[in-house]
């Protein structure tokens, strides 16, 4: 192949690569290759789509090469970076990048990359300075502003987290993640405006729900006592927060009276995920399907009740449920609160989530009450023992929360400030992003009179040493308006009693739903005074607080929180009653509210 032929079939192939047909440009590339082996440009796009088709290791190998024979490419370092980011190779992949951008300072892929690299490591503030150089380089990449609306909000920033994320909607106005993510900042905020979010909830719908309100007839057998097939969607079977929830239900549900399935949409699998395959009856992976090819497998194996385990948090499936693909849709889990989606039927909630009170016109899901609790939990891969009260060794008290720190609103750290006031010489432990967002909480108590030393920011690592940091904690304390469900489960089976605030709305109330279950009805408080006063009063008793630390984890067990069989049935019961209702309904006609 003469050199100018070489050149064309080069650029013919890029063409083919910027335009999608990657198919086309990889075979191009692979003839350059065969005629010239050193021929930079193919080695280093050849790689990129390795690294697109999840081949990862080869991408490497092949930009390496391409590197070597082009050193002082900014695009192959970056690219390269990306690749060594697969597979972990983080600090590798950071250098790169840093090297791209002393290449060339304007290149705006190199700064989202270096940005997504730091987040991974934790360097939020490192991160949103080249999320930022990036937005300047290119204000028109809606990724670029995405990704710094959700790093802002890890930091606490959520008013310049939502306002970002309104403009990542302007671009992307029909892409239904991006509103989710809106729907999702809005509800973390704790000043939450209902209003806005009942109409981003309502927008969200409209949007993307009401093109598919005409849904074909279904033709599901109406025999309410029939074995039932039960399909569960989400993106989270995996090791992660719903599995401590999850696997207990699995493991006890009847499957001589139902039948379930999984529609698992996990991007990187793990140990999690293959626990709960074996516990189900029919695993689908349905990461690579559209959400119509989906919906079309769902009809396909005839579902009888579809259970959204995501609702609007990252990576749900909720434009699948507007389908209406299954006689009942049912959402649970991922937050206690509502999609707003109208073709969603049912939320599982109890007594003390919703007690009884007129509907809110907001939420579109009927509730449906479980007797106990609206959850099961139960610890996977636990082997961190309960230790002794660290106050008797210590000499002091030490307070804490491992709470998500987007929960640790203004109100919270106040109380928080107020028990360290009211406990001489106790301590304070939380779970906080480093840099600013530390140093921000550090003025914050020293404004209120709490110095810097006794207040300490855990460091994220390992489960076993997340869990170990609960061994330096003597008591925990919630936070408002948002309480903690998957954290203070943990807490409390690490011996460490929670003491929480009873708040005004659903997400205010999962304190005193784990507590009421459990039995601790002395840990559960309705004032900030009241909040201060029991943390002062438990703190003054080591002896009981020592005992309670002991028996803690045997409480929980003999509780209806830890009775998974007990909790398999109330959720079976719960299908069976929506079931009959369906059953029920004249024609099955489709309810549209």
């Amino acid at each position: 192949m003469p050199p100018v032929t070489l050149q064309r079939a080069f650029e013919i192939a890029m063409e083919h690569h910027q335009s999608g047909r990657l198919g086309e440009a990889e075979a191009l590339y692979r003839q350059i290759l065969a005629v010239l082996p050193h021929h930079a440009g193919a080695l280093h796009l050849l790689g990129v789509l390795a690294h697109t088709a999840g081949q990862h290791a080869a991408a490497v190998s092949l930009i390496q090469q391409a590197l070597a024979l082009d050193p002082q490419n900014a695009s192959v370092h970056s690219d390269l970076g990306e690749a060594c980011l697969a597979l972990d190779r983080a600090d590798e992949a950071i250098a790169h990048y840093r090297r791209a951008i002393a290449l060339d300072p304007r290149l705006a892929a190199a700064h989202f990359n270096l940005a997504n690299a730091l987040h991974q490591q934790g360097c939020l503030d490192e991160a949103v300075a080249e999320f930022r150089a990036a937005f300047a380089l290119n204000p028109h990449d809606p990724r670029v502003l995405s990704n710094l609306s959700s790093t802002v909000a890890e930091q606490g920033h959520l008013d310049e987290a939502i306002a970002t994320c309104r403009e990542v909607v302007r671009l992307l106005p029909g892409e239904p993640a991006v509103h989710s993510n809106l729907i999702s900042l809005l509800r973390l905020h704790p000043s939450a405006d209902r209003q806005a979010l009942a109409e981003a909830q309502r927008e969200w719908g409209r949007q993307f729900a009401d093109p598919h309100r005409s849904p074909p007839p279904l033709t599901n057998s109406r025999d309410p006592a029939r074995r039932l097939r039960i399909g569960y969607v989400s993106p989270d079977f995996r090791i992660h927060a719903t599995l401590f929830f999850l696997a207990p239900l699995f493991r006890e549900h009847d499957h001589r009276q139902f039948e379930i399935h999984c529609y698992a949409s996990v991007a990187r699998p793990d140990e999690g995920t293959e626990h709960l395959r074996q516990l189900v009856d029919v695993w689908h992976d349905v990461r690579h399907l559209s959400d119509a090819d989906l919906a079309a497998t769902i009809r396909a194996d005839e579902i009888d009740i579809l259970v959204d385990l995501s609702m609007h948090t990252s990576g749900n499936r909720l434009p699948l449920f507007a389908r209406k693909r299954a006689p009942v849709l049912v959402c649970w889990l991922a937050y206690a609160g509502a999609t707003g989606l109208v073709a969603m039927d049912y939320r599982i909630t109890d007594r003390h989530f919703d007690p009884p009170a007129p509907a809110d016109p907001s939420i579109a899901e009927k509730p449906v009450h479980l007797p106990d609790s609206w959850c099961c939990y139960q610890p996977f891969l636990d082997d961190v023992p309960v230790n002794a009260l660290p106050a008797l060794s210590a000499g002091h008290v030490t307070f804490g929360c491992l709470n998500n720190f987007l929960k640790l609103s203004e109100d919270t750290l106040t109380r928080f400030a107020r028990v360290l006031q009211a406990v001489e010489r106790s301590r304070l432990i939380l779970l906080a992003p480093q840099g600013s967002a530390r140093s921000r909480v550090t003025d914050f108590f020293r404004q209120h009179g709490i110095e810097s030393d006794r207040i300490e920011y855990a460091v994220i690592g390992s489960r076993s040493a997340y869990l170990r940091h609960y061994h330096r904690i003597d008591l925990a304390l919630d936070t408002l308006p948002h309480n903690g469900m998957a954290t203070t489960c943990e807490t409390l089976w690490m011996g460490v009693p929670v003491i929480t605030q009873v708040g005004d709305t659903i997400e205010g109330r999962a304190g005193l739903s784990l507590l009421s279950t459990i039995g601790l009805p002395d840990l559960i408080t309705h004032s900030a005074d009241e909040f201060v006063a029991t943390a002062r009063r438990l703190a003054a008793d080591l002896p009981t607080l020592a005992e309670r630390r002991a028996n803690m984890r045997a409480e929980m067990q003999a509780s209806p929180l830890m009775d998974a069989p007990r909790f398999a049935r109330n959720m079976e019961a719960a299908y069976r009653e929506v079931w009959g209702r369906w059953c029920e309904m004249e024609g099955g006609r489709y309810n549209s509210r």
